[in-house]
């Protein structure tokens, strides 16, 4: 313990190069059937006009964790999310300013929330932009649209760290519903449905999906109906409680 503590006052950490490190948040989430995604107009350069990941520098005294709860409280308005790493993005020149390394994070979050904080702020400083992903193989790029479905010029590797996220929960849908997280506590299984076929951007079978659903006992009728619907209302599901891989609130 002594030599160690000898060695740590002699110690100097100036002999090694120290990029700075940041971290992203890809919130997503499906409305109108489309997948979403909440977007931050930069104000100052570098790339000053472009939009951008709700993003932070990592403070020398907090987790990584505890920064994305901080960029998304500070730049989006938006807290108790649950957020999981995604991956870390390295790329020597993907900021113009200096050696820096994004760790990523990714969530998904139900569309009133997102819809709330974009209509809050309008389309000066955040959108929340649409997103058009490749329907078939690997999610190689994803271009973000406004409202009116406009382009949108995304900073830095915005649009890699997007389209691995986009990547990821089209995985997770096969073994983890992860659909749950993205609708209210009842619904229907058409509702349901929508929400992936908006994720893994294509249709899919009515039949096989309320099938599937079903005989893996992830979803538990309510015995009540959607009302307002005409004479065939759908019927309402909620979540199977016992599957542990479901939604956290």
């Amino acid at each position: 313990m002594d030599d160690e503590q000898a060695f740590l006052a002699t110690y100097d950490a100036s002999r090694y190069p120290r990029p700075s490190v940041a971290v992203d948040v890809v919130l997503l989430t499906v409305a109108d059937d489309t997948l979403k995604t909440l977007l931050v107009r930069r104000t100052s350069q570098p790339q000053q006009g472009l939009w951008a990941l709700p993003g932070t520098f990592l403070g020398i005294d907090e987790s990584p964790d505890e920064a994305a709860a901080r960029a998304l409280a500070a730049k989006a308005g938006i807290d108790n999310v649950f957020t999981e790493q995604l991956y870390t993005f390295g790329a020597p020149g993907r900021d113009p300013r200096t050696r820096v390394l994004s760790i990523a994070y990714y969530a998904l979050v139900e569309p009133g929330r997102l819809q709330a904080v974009a209509t809050v702020n309008g389309d000066r400083d955040l959108v929340l932009a649409s997103l058009a992903v490749d329907a078939n193989g690997h999610v190689r790029s994803v271009q973000a649209r406004d409202t009116a479905g406009r382009p949108l010029l995304l900073a830095f590797d915005h649009d890699a760290i997007l389209a691995m996220a986009v990547e990821r929960i089209r995985g997770k849908l096969g073994y983890a519903p992860i659909g749950f997280e993205l609708l209210p506590d009842t619904f229907s299984l058409a509702a349901l449905r929508r929400v992936h076929e908006a994720i893994l951007g294509r249709p899919l079978n009515k039949d096989s999906f309320r099938r599937t659903v079903l005989d893996r006992g992830l979803a538990e009728a309510t015995g009540e109906f959607e009302t307002g619907l005409g004479h065939r209302p759908p019927e309402l599901y909620r979540f199977a409680a016992g599957d542990t891989a479901g939604r956290r609130r």
